[in-house]
This record gives structure tokens, C-alpha cells and sequence, in this order.
């Protein structure tokens, strides 16, 4: 019997709940390589990637119910509220596009390793651009990355999305273009965590949610 990624993390959680409570498994796991994915990704290497960006299990006391995330554009950081004052942060990057939204949304659509399309804007631009503008097809150079969550407003598409990238180094940083980046990693976690209808928190400033 074959035994998922997803499966494997789980029960080491399990294993580790006698002298821990964290539902995030060490980074060493948590970073390794997901060779069962569509477009297999390789494993982070953690000697260059700093801890202060390593998903982890923190404090986060908010009235938000479990279930709910938070994307706090100033401090570049996404949280999953667990509930009980605890909640799962990822380190993200902001681009333009990732400041145009503020507020609450919800979910509306998942997709793994999804298809880009460019915005005229960014076409208008770059050049580059001109020869995606009927779509890129999902994969490893697309720049959406693993997984994408598209949030709506009313039944509407707002246009921000949060998702996955293909320039890992970017996580922690502003950036020229694109709504809310996270490592493949983080972002397949985040995508098996929430559902359609989940509601977001979109922080532009420093409020408490």
C-alpha cells in the first residue's frame, strides 16, 4: 500500500504530539521533496533558506474563527488561524497587484498548478507577455507556482490571488508584480488546509484582525 506525502507528515505529526502539540512538522519535512506531485519539486535546501521563513506554529490570539487565514501584507507574512490564541504562518511576497485588495474575502476557487494568464497591463508593459496572452499552462516555469487560491467577493473574482511561485527567493520580499507568493511547499499545505468558502483577512495596514 502506497503511502502519500500528505499521509507521511500526518503521522509523524501524530508521533510528535506526545512531546509537542505543533501541527507543523519539523522544517527537514516539511521542506522535503514531494516526488508524488504532477511536476515533482525538489527539496528546500534549508541552509540557504532562513528560519525566520520556515512555516511554524506561533501565537496569534484573533476573534477570527478556525478555519480562517490572514494575509498581512506589511509584515509579508500569511496566517492559518488553528483556533485557541494558535495559528500556522508562512512567509509570502507582495507585489502590486497584492495591494490592491483590503478586507474580507473568501475563496472562491482552487486550482492545482494552475494556468496564467498575463493582465493587458502587464502585456502593454512587456513584450515578453505578448505570447501568454491566450494562457500559460500550468508547470513548474508557470509563475503561479503549485497551487493557486482565488478569493472573491459577492460571488466576484476580486483578481488577488494567493499561490504558489517559481522564484523561491522572492518570499519575504516586496516585488514589481503578482498578488501574494508562497513557497510550493507552503502553498500545497495552505491549499490542503482551506476550503472553497474559507474567509480571508486582507491586512494593508497595521490593524489586528
Amino acid at each position: 500500500m502506497s503511502l502519500s506525502r500528505r499521509s507521511f507528515l500526518l503521522g509523524v505529526s501524530s508521533l510528535l504530539a506526545g512531546c509537542a502539540t505543533s501541527q507543523v512538522p519539523p522544517p527537514m519535512l516539511s521542506y522535503a521533496a514531494v516526488p508524488d506531485e504532477e511536476f515533482p519539486l525538489a527539496a528546500m535546501p534549508l541552509d540557504v533558506f532562513p528560519a525566520e521563513l520556515h512555516r511554524q506554529e506561533v501565537a496569534y490570539p484573533t476573534k477570527l474563527k478556525p478555519g480562517s487565514v490572514v494575509v498581512d501584507t506589511p509584515a509579508r507574512r500569511l496566517y492559518f488561524i488553528l483556533g485557541e490564541g494558535r495559528a500556522i504562518r508562512y512567509a509570502i511576497s507582495v507585489g502590486r497587484a497584492g495591494l490592491a485588495l483590503s478586507g474580507g474575502a473568501t475563496v472562491g476557487r482552487k486550482a492545482k498548478w494552475p494556468s496564467w494568464t498575463p493582465t493587458s497591463n502587464m502585456i502593454r508593459r512587456e513584450e515578453r507577455y505578448k505570447q501568454y496572452a491566450g494562457g500559460m499552462p500550468g508547470g513548474p516555469n508557470n509563475p503561479l507556482g503549485a497551487r493557486a487560491m482565488y478569493l472573491y467577493r459577492q460571488g466576484r473574482d476580486t483578481m488577488f490571488r494567493i499561490h504558489g511561485t517559481n522564484q523561491p527567493k522572492s518570499i519575504g520580499h516586496a516585488m514589481s508584480s503578482g498578488c501574494i507568493r508562497m513557497l510550493n511547499h507552503d502553498v500545497i499545505d495552505l491549499y490542503d488546509r482551506v476550503d472553497v468558502g474559507t474567509q480571508v483577512v486582507v491586512i494593508q495596514a497595521e490593524t489586528v484582525a
